[in-house]
């Protein structure tokens, strides 16, 4: 985003302040209304950067933030030095589907989710296999070396597990398998938010990360598939433990 003034009518009565609290999906929301109430076309630019933030008095980073989501849903494109586009009309109806899940408590959350990560993330490798490039092998590498700084430093790697997982899906070259974790984000954050109060959950999946890039590059999918199931498992074997 820049600050060339956008193709559609400056923000008004559509934008306003927003409370402090869960800002990233606020600002997806009131962007989506913004959007169907100025009847954006496919093509159009939103307001810059520095107009949205005054108007929602919002941070750059909650802004980013939110609008990197509405990029990997394929609802806009950020372009460098020219600003940000729409893809596709939306509403706040239709910007996401939030998914809800309803469970005896953590363990058993977790074990819904895991089934339906299972089927995402080894079809994810496999493809990624498949299709990665010379530029996600990078990425992935880069992701995967912090990792494992952080598991070393803190004996849990958290955040950095995830965004390691996120370079494969981008290296999948499917978008719908980052749509999928958008919609689910709620749900599957809690397997790197320290489940059960434990920094060591699923510490014992920690070498197979390695294995798994390796078999990435070499382009083996069926060793791409073992390796996240070896990851999932010892997830499963320590969420069944750890229940009370």
């Amino acid at each position: 985003m820049n600050d060339t003034p956008p193709s559609a009518d400056a923000p008004d009565d559509a934008l306003t302040a927003l409370p402090p609290i869960g800002r990233s999906r606020q600002i997806m929301d009131v962007l989506a209304r913004y959007i169907a109430q100025k009847n954006l076309q496919p093509g159009d630019r939103l307001p810059p950067e520095r107009e949205l933030t005054a108007a929602l008095k919002v941070g750059r980073s909650s802004l980013r933030e939110a609008v990197s989501q509405l990029s990997a849903l394929g609802i806009v494109e950020a372009r460098i030095g020219s600003g940000t586009y729409l893809l596709r009309q939306i509403s706040a109806e239709t910007v996401y589907m939030p998914l809800s899940l309803s469970a005896d408590g953590l363990a058993e959350a977790l074990l819904m989710t895991l089934e339906v990560r299972r089927g995402i993330e080894i079809e994810a490798s496999v493809a990624a296999a498949r299709r990665r490039t010379e530029e996600d092998m990078r990425r992935m590498e880069v992701a995967l070396d912090e990792m494992e700084r952080t598991h070393h430093r803190e004996g849990g790697s958290g955040k950095a597990d995830f965004a390691y997982h996120m370079t494969i899906y981008d290296a999948a070259h499917n978008p719908l398998f980052r749509q999928l974790l958008e919609q689910m984000h709620d749900i599957v954050e809690r397997f790197w938010d320290r489940p059960f109060d434990r920094k060591d959950f699923a510490a014992r999946s920690f070498p197979y990360h390695r294995t798994l890039f390796n078999a990435i590059c070499a382009g083996d999918t069926a060793a791409a598939a073992e390796e996240t199931r070896k990851i999932l498992d010892v997830v499963e074997e320590d969420i069944r433990n750890m229940r009370p």
